[in-house]
């Protein structure tokens, strides 16, 4: 575990960062760090739960692919442990499943490691203002699933958008 500290922790936004691959962690903790947040970082989700026992982040930045579990566990605890946590994936997995999983479970964010902003503090700060920060590709993919009708649903055939006729 590294603990990076802010001049003015009593203004810090505290960051628990998962990251198993390490020049990505130093890379985000530094440029975290460099914006004023206070950086904790973990590299497996056993030194992440150790972290959660000690203190509850104001923002969870994971990876999914953890190598000693996925990071969905981690997600799903944190949401029920700390409600108020701000959540954020970072991944290179942008399937439907790691998605949607990830998602469902609680996090309120979603960064492709390709697509990855520049910014990253920015990305933080509209994270915990309330915004859903989430790469192109995956916004597009979930408009796409959430306006598609229900598989074999055909218009007048489909209860849930029919309606209702009268007599």
């Amino acid at each position: 575990m590294t603990l990076l500290n802010d001049e003015r922790p009593s203004q810090a936004i505290t960051i628990l960062l998962v990251e198993d691959d390490a020049p990505t962690s130093w890379r985000l903790q530094d440029a975290l760090a460099k914006a004023g947040f206070q950086v904790t970082a973990a590299a497996t989700l056993a030194e992440a739960r150790a972290c959660l026992t000690q203190s509850s982040p104001k923002v969870l930045l994971t990876d999914l692919q953890l190598p000693d579990r996925h990071g969905v566990d981690l997600i799903r605890e944190t949401r029920q442990r700390f409600p108020d946590t701000e959540i954020m994936v970072i991944s290179i997995l942008g399937d439907e499943e790691s998605v949607i999983s990830a998602i469902t479970v609680g996090a309120t964010g979603y960064l492709l490691k390709d697509a990855f902003p520049t910014d990253i503090a920015a990305t933080v700060h509209e994270l915990v203002a309330g915004h859903s920060p989430i790469s192109a590709s995956i916004a597009r993919f979930i408009v796409r699933r959430s306006s598609a009708p229900p598989a074999r649903c055909w218009g007048w055939a489909c209860p849930a958008i029919s309606t209702p006729r009268s007599g």
